[in-house]
């Protein structure tokens, strides 16, 4: 497979201008010939392994900013994308169409972002061409005014060998590690029971519940970690991250992917939760009553939102079926979180600092200065309510990671 092997600086130019055109969504896109400047470029950076690959992709406008970007191009052989991180990646045949996030559409003149992607390729690949920003060729990949020649110039004999790269990893790398100090795809659990990074553990008291290692469901790669949550309290199960989780320092941004089978109930229940060193190690817990998604503080079962109707409809269901990708941010010093749903922040499962009645007023009816020391994916149900859920590419980090 040629298209993403790394290669020496002089080598990535033309690698670059192969993968000239890489956007994204979520902000609207420019029309007509001002959609992108002839000067765009995009600079590819490639790693790959045998059966698959990851990509850094930054995307420059040139002297023309844009308030929203798509890049599309076309594989030679059977490549497959599976995944992306700081944009919305999608694949139509051989064409691979990548639109910016909410948060990175506009790029000023002279100014870049970076998204990644991830991928698989089975027995075939090739370099991939007609690669477009909104529209327009990049990296002086213009249309030719006058036909080419009949032979190409002549060009440097491409190396017998291919360059020294750094040996690829026995396993897939999980989503968006970027800068993250915990990033897991669980590909490297080899039994049924969570272990190495994560171990199994039951707050409070246990019964029904259980965590697995899943080769049947899994959001990237082969792997997941399963969630049979049981009704009733005392059926707490989690799987508890092993790494030292504080250098991430009191600015904490978190990321997984959860997947669902039940609706959530009426009856507070927990899908994750984070023990906070300034609040007696109680747990700052992210789960769900009245059927929507809402934040708790074990210590006083303060509510985020207020579980008032109004402050309810300011939050959402978690969908079910489906894969849904959920970011956190938590700063410690400030006293504020955020949450972010299939990349779109949450009114109701934000605490910005300042009480606001159905929203945050519970939340701050105390000082909160949270020290959070851990992280623990699972199900605690406090009286109906029954669930299977699956965890995958989890990350955690001191800066914003992404879907």
């Amino acid at each position: 497979m040629t298209i993403l092997r790394a290669r020496p600086a002089a080598t990535l130019v033309v690698a670059a201008a192969l993968a000239a055109a890489v956007t994204t969504t979520g902000a609207a896109l420019l029309t007509g010939p001002a959609a992108a400047a002839q000067g765009c470029r995009v600079d590819y950076t490639p790693n790959q392994w045998p059966g698959g690959f990851t990509a850094t992709v930054k995307v420059s406008p040139g002297d023309a900013a844009v308030s929203g970007w798509s890049v599309t191009w076309t594989y030679a052989g059977d490549e497959r994308v599976t995944s992306g991180w700081n944009a919305t990646v999608s694949q139509s045949g051989s064409t691979v169409t990548a639109r910016n996030a909410s948060y990175n559409g506009s790029i000023p003149a002279g100014g870049s972002t970076e998204f990644g992607l991830q991928g698989t390729y089975g027995t075939s690949g090739g370099a991939p061409t007609g690669f477009s920003l909104n529209g327009v060729p990049c990296n002086g990949a213009t249309p030719p005014t006058t036909p080419p020649p009949t032979t190409p110039p002549p060009t440097t004999p491409p190396p017998t060998t291919p360059p020294p790269t750094t040996p690829p990893p026995t396993t897939e790398p999980p989503t968006g590690c970027a800068g993250a100090v915990l990033c897991d795809g669980f590909e490297g659990q080899t039994g049924s029971t969570p272990s190495g990074d994560w171990t199994v553990v039951s707050p409070d008291c246990s019964g029904a519940g259980t965590a697995t290692i899943d080769t049947a469901t899994a959001r990237s790669g082969s792997r997941s970690v399963r969630i049979n949550g049981a009704a009733g309290y005392c059926n707490h199960v989690f799987i508890r991250s092993t790494k030292n989780l504080g250098s991430v320092g009191n600015v904490r941004y978190g990321r997984i992917w959860v997947r669902h089978t039940t609706a959530q109930p009426t009856e507070h229940t927990t899908m994750m939760a984070m023990a906070d060193a300034a609040d007696g190690n109680k747990d700052l817990r992210l789960g769900g009553q009245n059927g929507a998604l809402q934040w708790n503080r074990a210590s006083d079962d303060a509510t985020l939102p207020e579980q008032s109707p109004a402050g309810v409809a300011q939050s959402l269901p978690l969908p079910t079926n489906r894969w849904t990708c959920v970011e956190f941010m938590v700063d410690g010093a400030a006293g504020q979180l955020r949450t972010w749903v299939d990349g779109t922040a949450i009114p109701g499962l934000t605490a910005d600092g300042s009480p606001t009645h159905d929203i945050d007023g519970q939340w701050y009816n105390r000082t909160w200065r949270p020290q959070l020391t851990d992280l623990k994916l699972g199900w605690e149900s406090y009286g109906g309510g029954a669930d299977t859920l699956w965890y995958d590419d989890v990350a955690m980090g001191s800066s914003r990671i992404g879907c």
